[in-house]
């Protein structure tokens, strides 16, 4: 051995095996040592630690030459750190309780979303458009574990979180937990948009039949392999890790469960859903049993979920008798019968069925309306306490606070009621001895801590406390209560006892907090923020709340007001008008709104106006979402306010954007087009991008019925929109010396980014607007070169058919924009036949032909009454027919062919042949031919079966030909109404099919 080679040998034999602190993931990464370190039994740094370390290693920027910072280079070392992740999470089983538990939010995006990738999911396909059935097993449930996590993660917001005490100020360390919340609450903004997607993703798996397979640290290993090294194993059936189909199917319901769950504090109809999830799920779990790998459901909440269901669901075969006392109590308690209520907790006083946190959370609910104002409910409350307390004491537990201060002024009413509540609790017949003494002693203390006589007699000759106290203690009490009597005078408080003493400051001001997040009513929000402010100067009370949120562009004026208690009741009072906007309560949105303004015109005339602003933005939804919807014309004085809004010129006034897009927005919806072409400012047109688009748009609606020469106009928007879809690109130089193009997806050059544009659009109702959108989007589309089937749309013919710079459109951020767009349309008028052949010929170009045919035939159905008249020429034009022919025989339904080609406006006879003539066809073939007026396709198919031999099908063609409606004789009017009857047959049972 050469001394060289002995060195080399004696410095690797003297490595150490454990690697410093500071550098265990390089070490790690460079020796492969992960699986050896997973299976140890404490590994040290744990699992999911590795995770978040191999994730931010790979996502660090880059600082290039110049010190300016560029995203994580995609090299060989960051692709294997997120490997190496993947690997990790593999190592858990991909156990979403772990990972939940123990990642943020935005790691647990990007590892799944990395999951994705390497799943080989198609980047900017939407996973709602994607057939599960017919993906390879390892990819489908790579999208499931996306879409489970993203429904998960929005139920998982809506719980209302405690915040972390603030410790020491820390520059480095807030700005770090303000960009991870930032990040957060952007990804949850991504999530809670695509959530209909992820539940429909979701809906769609329950139907799959088949086992999945989920990655493993050996098949992630081989996909990191060279292509040709796999030999298609990860594809393959059986590759990774088995989930079996209960397994899937039981968290998907769950999980599905969960979600409807959470949307039926809005919807109350999909509570049905929910309900009919987590019953299943219980099914699933049963069938189960304990041998699931996979499969870990918390038993425990799916039991309260279920039974929560069966509250606010009741079965529709159960009759009053079987309500649970759940479902009992919850129906009294949406209908207001609150006297019912107390009648069911008394007698669960004996039966002791209802557990006391429910109990306690009825008492909760009750108080809470009370302190919005509602004084019939304070005796209710006290009886509820008074059951609950009854309760407390059979039970050995102490007397509630709240009982006493409830009790604080005894009157007759409470103590008969007091004593009526302690009768019907307890059956003196078969009570234990614990029982009676604890009642007993209950009576006893409350005869002690009244101050007069008179209700210490009320509750000391009553028959229930003669039988539980002794003569002895009878007599002993009574005397106690003799001897005090001299000493006690109504006019001078006693001795207090320990549940007199007033609660600490803390406790007090922790219930005025809690009452401040739940009030809606603008004097008491004022009322208890001068009690706070008078307990304490240190807090600032705006931030009690993170719910509370102020635009940035409001907040920074706001927090520099100087008075604290004004600067508290402005933000609070902003903040909540906001979110009942929000939510739709337009009516509390208006009062918040209004008692803002008369507040800050004394000292604020920027806060005036802004409030100003907020509140014409408030009367556009509310009009838009009350009388609008039901086509009623706004009043002119809210058309002259936001007229007066556009032409705002006042210096210094912070302006949220959203503003003036929904005053555009309105001013479009309500035809307003006069204004917007002949009357807004010139200078708005140069300051303000809504108002120059909205102005083209209404210019280009003036000017569509005139000459294709007059539509100047039209032009000018095609121009701005081809601006804002185009990229801009810059070129850099490579480590190899060449140089290379890249692309800005967001571009500056227009008057606005494109998603801003999408934004606007999707505020606007208008037909007509939304049409000529449509239609200058699916221009902009077909305008490609690599087109091969075009889109139609109505008034295409109004915009340029060319590009001088082909290369700076991004074409792909416009094939998602006219999807967007088609889809949104559709929501506001399903029944818009152009609309729905535009989304049919999207369905075409892509290759999706049933869903082609599904839309092609809804399109003839809306404009004809479900075929019983004809359709329209211009609907059904001959591309659309030759569309749906194509679509049949790639669908392999060649009999449906021949009968399409008789709708062309002249029979294409070569297609129709060459289509019958073939045999593998997956349609009803023979039971079609009812449906053949054309005697020449009828007789080329009897020449056809009596060729092949097939006597019974030429015995069907002869029977077609034979009907005299068909007679070559008979008048042309004869000829047309035989063929229209059989289109309209023969349509309305493709429409049978395909929907």
């Amino acid at each position: 051995m050469s001394a060289e080679a002995a060195d080399r040998e004696a410095a690797t034999s003297s490595r150490p095996c454990t690697p410093p602190q500071t550098c265990w993931f390089e070490f790690l990464l460079e020796e492969s040592l992960l699986e050896k370190h997973l299976r140890k039994p404490c590994p040290d740094p744990a699992p999911v630690q590795l995770i978040v370390q191999f994730l931010e290693q790979a996502s660090k920027p880059s600082v290039n030459e110049q010190n300016q910072v560029q995203p994580p280079p995609d090299n060989k070392r960051n692709r294997i750190l997120k490997l190496l992740a993947l690997k990790v999470a593999a190592h858990l089983k991909w156990d979403l309780d772990i990972l939940e538990k123990s990642l943020s939010v935005p790691v647990l995006n990007m590892l799944l979303n990395e999951l994705l990738c390497i799943s080989k999911v198609p980047p900017g396909t939407k996973h709602v458009d994607m057939d599960l059935a017919t993906l390879p097993p390892t990819t489908a449930m790579a999208i499931l574990l996306y879409n489970r996590w993203a429904i998960r993660t929005i139920v998982q917001s809506s719980f209302p979180v405690k915040q972390a005490k603030p410790g020491p100020p820390q520059l480095s360390v807030m700005n770090q937990m303000q960009q991870e919340k930032e990040l957060t609450e952007n990804i949850l903004k991504v999530l809670k948009e695509q959530a209909a997607d992820s539940i429909l993703v979701l809906e769609a798996a329950l139907k799959l039949n088949k086992d999945l397979y989920v990655h493993t640290m050996r098949t992630l290993d081989l996909l990191a392999m060279e292509p040709g090294m796999v030999n298609g194993e990860t594809e393959s059936s059986t590759a990774g890790l088995k989930v079996r189909t209960e397994e899937m199917q039981c968290q998907v319901c769950y999980d599905l469960g969960a979600a409807y769950f959470q949307q039926g504090s809005t919807n109350s109809a999909v509570y049905e859903n929910a309900r009919e999830k987590f019953f299943r799920t219980k099914e699933l779990i049963a069938e189960i049993g304990s041998l699931s790998l996979h499969c870990t459901i918390d038993e425990k909440r799916l039991a309260g979920y279920c039974q929560a269901c069966d509250v606010l669901v009741p079965s529709s075969d159960s009759t009053s008798q079987q309500l649970t006392p759940y479902s009992q109590v919850h129906i009294c308690l949406r209908s207001g019968s609150y006297q019912e209520v107390i009648q069911i907790f008394i007698e669960d006083n004996l039966t002791l069925s209802l557990p006391v946190q429910f109990r306690q959370s009825v008492l909760r609910e009750l108080f809470q309306k009370a302190q919005q104002g509602n004084e019939a409910l304070d005796e209710i409350c006290f009886k509820v306490c008074a059951c609950n307390t009854v309760r407390d004491i059979l039970e050995g537990r102490t007397i509630s606070v709240q009982f006493n201060q409830l009790f604080l002024r005894p009157n007759k009413e409470k103590i008969d009621f007091l004593l009526e509540v302690c009768s019907r609790s307890i059956n003196l017949e078969k009570a234990s001895e614990s029982l009676k003494g604890n009642m007993a002693a209950f009576l006893k203390n409350v005869c002690l801590g009244l101050e007069d006589l008179q209700y210490v007699f009320m509750i000391s000759s009553h028959e229930l406390f003669i039988t539980l106290l002794k003569d002895e203690e009878r007599k002993l009490l009574v005397d106690q209560m003799r001897k005090r009597s001299p000493r006690v005078n109504l006019c001078i408080k006693p001795v207090t006892s320990f549940y007199d003493i007033p609660a600490s400051a803390s406790v007090n001001i922790g219930q005025l907090e809690h009452q401040l997040i739940l009030s809606v009513d603008p004097w008491r929000i004022r009322q208890i923020l001068i009690e706070l402010h008078g307990m304490t100067s240190e807090r600032q009370f705006w931030t009690v709340s993170n719910k509370w949120e102020v635009p940035s562009v409001y907040s920074g004026v706001i927090l520099g007001i100087k008075d604290n208690l004004t600067r508290d009741l402005v933000y609070i009072l902003m903040a909540k008008g906001l979110h009942c906007s929000i939510v739709k309560d337009f009516s509390h949105a208006k009062q918040l709104f209004a008692a803002c303004l008369e507040l800050v015109t004394e000292f604020s005339p920027k806060l005036r106006q802004v409030m100003l602003n907020e509140m014409l933005l408030l009367d556009i939804h509310t009009h838009e979402a009350g009388t609008g919807q039901a086509g009623e014309r706004p009043p002119s004085d809210l058309i002259s306010r936001v007229r007066g809004y556009l032409e705002m010129r006042l210096p210094d006034i912070p302006l949220r954007q959203v503003i003036a897009e929904e005053c555009v927005a309105f001013m479009l919806n309500w035809r307003e087009n006069e204004y917007l072409t002949l009357q807004v400012p010139a200078f708005l047109l140069q300051s303000n991008p809504y108002v120059k688009l909205g102005q083209l748009l209404a210019a280009t609606c003036k000017e569509l019925p005139g000459p294709k020469e007059s539509r100047r106009t039209a032009k000018d928007l095609w121009e701005v929109v081809v601006q804002i879809c185009s990229v801009s690109s810059q070129h850099k130089r490579g480590n190899d010396g060449r140089v290379s193009l890249i692309k800005q997806r967001e571009s500056t050059l227009g008057i606005m980014y494109r998603s801003e544009l999408l934004s606007f659009i999707k505020k606007l109702r208008e037909p007509l607007v939304l049409t000529i959108i449509l239609s200058l989007f699916v221009k902009l589309h077909n305008v490609r070169e690599d087109i091969v089937n075009d889109i139609t749309a109505e008034h295409i013919s109004i915009w340029p058919s060319s590009i001088p710079n082909l290369q700076s459109v991004d074409f792909e951020a416009v094939a998602i924009t006219v999807k967007e767009l088609v889809r949104y349309t559709l929501s506001i008028n399903p029944n818009n036949h152009s609309w729905l052949i535009i989304q049919a010929d999207i369905y075409f170009a892509t290759n999706q032909y049933s869903a082609a045919l599904h839309y092609y035939l809804q399109a003839g159905a809306v404009c004809s009454d479900f075929f019983n008249k004809a359709v329209p020429p211009d609907v059904y034009t001959d591309q659309v027919i030759k569309r749906m022919i194509k679509c049949c025989s790639l669908l392999n339904c060649h009999t449906q062919v021949a009968i399409l080609c008789q709708f062309l406006r002249e029979i294409d006879y070569k297609t129709a042949f060459k289509s019958l003539q073939e045999q593998n066809s997956h349609d009803a073939m023979d039971s079609y031919y009812d449906y053949i007026w054309d005697v020449t396709i009828l007789e080329y198919l009897t020449y056809l079966h009596h060729k092949r031999g097939e006597t019974d099908k030429r015995q069907i063609a002869i029977k077609a030909i034979g009907q005299t409606e068909l007679n070559a004789s008979n008048p042309e009017e004869v000829l047309q109404l035989a063929a229209q009857r059989r289109k309209k047959k023969f349509l309305q049972a493709m429409a049978k099919l395909y929907f």
